[in-house]
């Protein structure tokens, strides 16, 4: 059975409609390239109406207790939960990843927000003592105010309920700029926060043009804070329009993620740990790991497990039974994928499985494994975004965290090894805002979620998070 594809509308104070103009933009299925459905494209008269439903949302939610808060966003998390298995196979058709990944992604959307519901409960101000006895000081932490969040097509639900979660925790209206490639299922998301009683204004959804949207508002005196999930070239763009007008802003930009298996690694655990995050979503994660650094000793072991690991993948539409490895989202990232190869084979490399598109319907690519790949290759400079895997080796551990940094990303980064000493090292040299080591990736809602360098700054996940959405004011009072 497949679930009927919507067509895409806008979400103004909590009511459903299509643009003013009426435009659409229509959205494909990358296992078949066949249109499936059309969302609402928004023009600024849509935007101007969003933004006063945004404005009068946040002066309701401020002023509404957080153990009301939280209920009712524990009540939208109970119809995700709910509708799930519905809201996967959406995001499957318009997304491609496998379906129990799609409803993966759902439920663990569910358990963020939920976590930020609670954790909305303990922001705490405090008591300062004062040097005048008269007087008492204190601390206040307050809503900054609507957000403006922009959010990317691989994970359409979760990009969203990270940002959302900390927003409406915190007091915070929030009006999202989803992605047009991928809008159903975000439609469905919100519509659970809808269905659970918010009221109207405190969240909102629209389409559109990326830049004309984020042109409007981000610079528009609602909008008191920006959060953005994407690409480096783009995050630094929104972030220099937001510093102009003084907003505040979390990014959470591309990372180039490495894999350090050192001489004593467990070889099996690193090709099954770093196998399994490497073809997630077919390579299409921020978080993804990409260089991977082995030392000499084991790059022969290593590089035959993990091509085998590669070919054990089943390619195919993700709704069908078994399907392991989904199409690529869109054309683009099949032809970016095909270039990634051949300037890899033009330095020299060699591929050891795949590095081709698959059939002539849909965006598939094959599951890649490039070993001997040179320093100047694109592979081990650019994000690929892709299912692809880069090899080089390695004889010291210093060296390789050497490599690790050379970039000037630093989101996250992944590493295998029996040693403390080596933990211990790789914790403390290895530049990245997210660190896993004999794991794959394992983000939760209670862990900070961020990168460092040109990876972005802030932190979508732990306490942390809340931060970006309060505001801090120092009140002192004095008795007359």
């Amino acid at each position: 059975m497949t679930t009927t594809y919507p067509s895409t509308q806008l979400l103004i104070a909590n009511q459903w409609v299509d643009a003013a103009s009426g435009k659409t933009i229509d959205v494909r299925n990358p296992a078949t390239g066949q249109v499936i459905g059309t969302v609402a494209h928004a023009g600024i008269d849509d935007l101007e109406r969003a933004l006063a439903a945004a404005q009068k949302g946040f002066e309701t939610w401020r002023d509404t207790s957080v153990y009301e808060r939280a209920a009712l966003m524990r009540r939208a998390t109970t119809l995700l939960r709910e509708r799930a298995g519905d809201i996967a196979r959406l995001l499957t058709q318009e997304q491609g990843k496998p379906l129990a990944e799609a409803k993966g992604e759902i439920l663990a959307g569910a358990d963020i927000l939920d976590w930020f519901a609670e954790e909305g409960r303990r922001v705490y101000g405090r008591l300062v003592p004062g040097r005048n006895l008269a007087a008492q000081q204190m601390v206040i932490k307050e809503p900054v105010g609507p957000v403006a969040a922009f959010t990317p097509w691989n994970f359409p639900v979760n990009q969203i309920v990270r940002k959302m979660g900390a927003a409406l925790a915190t007091g915070c209206s929030f009006l999202c700029k989803a992605p047009e490639e991928t809008p159903a299922a975000p439609a469905a998301l919100l519509r659970c926060f809808v269905d659970a009683g918010l009221p109207p204004g405190v969240v909102g959804l629209v389409f559109g043009d990326p830049a004309e949207i984020s042109g409007h508002l981000i610079p528009h005196p609602v909008i008191r804070k920006v959060t953005f999930t994407g690409s480096t070239a783009v995050g630094k763009q929104l972030a220099a329009l937001a510093g102009r007008h003084m907003k505040r802003v979390t990014m959470e930009l591309g990372g180039h993620a490495p894999v350090i298996v050192a001489e004593d690694a467990d070889v099996a655990l690193a090709v099954k740990a770093a196998g399994a995050a490497k073809f997630r979503n077919a390579g299409q994660v921020c978080i993804s790991p990409t260089r991977f650094l082995v030392h000499s000793s084991l790059v022969e072991d290593f590089s035959r497990a993990l091509t085998s690991h590669a070919q054990g993948l089943k390619l195919g539409d993700g709704l069908a039974e078994g399907t392991t490895l989904g199409p690529l989202a869109n054309a683009r990232r099949v032809t970016a994928m095909a270039q990634v190869v051949k300037d890899a084979v033009e330095h020299g490399a060699e591929i050891l499985t795949g590095g081709e598109r698959v059939g002539e319907a849909g965006n598939f690519f094959a599951p890649t494994i490039i070993r001997q790949v040179p320093l100047e290759a694109d592979l081990f400079n650019n994000e690929p975004f892709g299912p692809i895997a880069g090899i080089r080796a390695f004889d010291r551990l210093e060296d390789a965290i050497a490599e690790a940094n050379r970039l000037p990303y630093g989101l996250a980064a992944y590493a295998f090894t029996r040693s403390f000493k080596n933990v211990q090292l790789l914790a403390n040299r290895v530049e990245a805002g997210m660190v896993w080591i004999n794991q794959p990736a394992t983000p939760s809602a209670e862990l900070p979620f961020g990168g460092i360098k040109d990876s972005g700054y802030g932190t979508e996940g732990g306490p942390e998070a809340m931060e970006a959405y309060l505001n801090t004011k120092a009140v002192s009072v004095v008795g007359v």
